[in-house]
């Protein structure tokens, strides 16, 4: 089954009804309604209440929802009151172990079999770098696992948890540790073979800047972008939705190869094999029709 895209990942904040309406407005490949950060604990149950319902409702996005974290006990409300209608996946922050993705799955798993879905149905995407611990982790494990659907990473919380006063230099380039946390999370999805998700770019004012780490992005192997305001929704899908060049050149080398006897090619005069058919399979895959 041909994989769906995931360009732009727009976070919606779970108490805003009015919000939650003109998100779906913005094309976001998908809307991520939030449980944790932008919602504040006073609004939380009617945060909760308002997802349950919103969950049901059909959207051109696919929708995931972020809950609290594992350790905040705030977690299991949350989960129960999205999972009559689940989404597509659970985002999981401050995930520091694949045994924490272990963790939530357990629960999904109990969950989906109360509620007569089937066992697997929601998939994970952890934020695997918001910690010291995590990025630690990251590096020395394989985090593969059934339901996982992607890794993305963090770098304001991060900054918080080593004591840095920032995580971008005088010319807004990402700072050794932060770079390296962006570094292992494209690798670390590579390896278990699913999306990676670069992290918000937070100053949405500053959209020459910011189409260009866009841009980047895209280039690094990334396969789509956080969003936190639906102004940037446009640019994000731009820059990762092939152009029509890349597109050709993706199904011509498909095509070679496919009819190559030993699995190497020729394409205007350069040998093309499994490499690049991984790269075309990537350009194909972001092509929106």
């Amino acid at each position: 089954m041909q994989q769906l895209p995931c360009r732009s990942l727009l976070f919606v904040p779970g108490d805003s009804e009015r919000k939650i309406e003109k998100s779906q407005d913005c094309q976001a490949d998908i809307l991520i309604f939030d449980l944790e950060d932008s919602v504040p604990a006073s609004g939380k149950p009617a945060a909760r209440k308002l997802l349950g319902k919103i969950l049901g409702q059909p959207f051109d996005s696919r929708k995931f929802v972020r809950v609290n974290g594992l350790n905040t006990g705030l977690i299991d409300e949350d989960l129960d009151a999205i999972m009559h209608t689940p989404p597509e996946a659970i985002v999981l922050p401050k995930c520091e172990s694949q045994c924490d993705i272990q963790r939530l799955s357990d629960k999904l798993d109990q969950l989906e079999a109360d509620r007569g879905h089937a066992i697997g149905t929601v998939r994970i995407l952890p934020v695997a770098t918001e910690t010291a611990r995590a990025v630690r982790n990251l590096m020395r494990s394989d985090w593969s696992h059934p339901r996982l659907t992607g890794l993305t990473w963090g770098a304001e919380d991060i900054a918080a948890d080593i004591g840095s006063f920032g995580n971008r230099d005088e010319n807004g380039v990402y700072t050794g540790v932060y770079q390296l946390a962006r570094d292992i999370c494209l690798l670390a999805a590579r390896e278990a073979r699913v999306d990676a998700i670069d992290t918000a770019f937070v100053d949405f004012k500053d959209q020459p800047r910011f189409a260009a780490e866009c841009a980047a992005s895209y280039k690094a192997g990334f396969d789509g972008k956080i969003a936190i305001h639906p102004a940037q929704v446009p640019t994000i899908n731009k820059a990762f939705t092939p152009s029509e060049e890349q597109a050709a050149w993706a199904r011509q080398v498909i095509a070679l190869l496919d009819h190559a006897d030993n699995g190497v090619a020729e394409l205007n005069g350069q040998m093309i094999d499994m490499p690049h058919r991984k790269n075309a399979e990537r350009i194909l895959r972001s092509v929106v029709s």
